[in-house]
């Protein structure tokens, strides 16, 4: 208590934090809207943070990669490598004699790897028997809803190089 203060008035922590369970039933019509203004202004800061990460974010840089010579995979053979990094296995089918395709070996649904049946012409995850289209990646059958990540592929010369990543949402 300061000099000169009236030592019969109450402190002002009591008034904000009242010991009483009657006053703590009820919310003053101050404190509601502190609470509204508060809480209005803090979602509008962490939207207008996400917004301004979304305009300053840049499109990943993917290394060049030579992944393979295109007379190593035989018609309906696979390569299995890594992409964009060493922890990022990737499967590389070529369905036939002009056609090479790449996709992350990860399925979407639980990120069981996947695998290539020759004699079903689909990429299967064998852990909850979901099937992908060979040449575009895209759902055919069980739990996964979106398509595999493809793994994009240039041919220089006889080399097979990956130069980034499609997360596409749609085949």
């Amino acid at each position: 208590m300061s000099p000169g203060e009236d030592p019969r008035r109450e402190p002002l922590w009591r008034e904000e934090f009242s010991v009483l369970s009657a006053d703590e039933k009820w919310v003053s019509r101050r404190q509601f809207g502190k609470f509204l203004v508060l809480t209005s202004l803090g979602m509008f800061i962490g939207t207008l943070w996400i917004a301004l990460r979304a305009l300053l974010r840049r499109a990943p840089d993917y290394p060049v990669v030579v992944v393979a010579r295109a007379e190593e995979v035989p018609v309906g053979g696979v390569r299995l490598f890594r992409y964009p990094g060493l922890a990022d296995h990737c499967l590389l089918v070529r369905p036939d004699a002009d056609t090479f395709v790449a996709y992350s070996q990860k399925c979407t649904h639980l990120s069981c790897a996947v695998v290539f049946s020759p004699e079903s012409g689909k990429i299967e995850c064998p852990c909850h028997q979901g099937f992908f289209a060979v040449k575009t990646g895209a759902v055919l059958q069980g739990p996964p809803r979106r398509p595999l990540p493809r793994i994009l592929l240039e041919r220089r010369g006889g080399d097979l190089v990956a130069v980034g990543v499609d997360l596409q949402t749609e085949a």
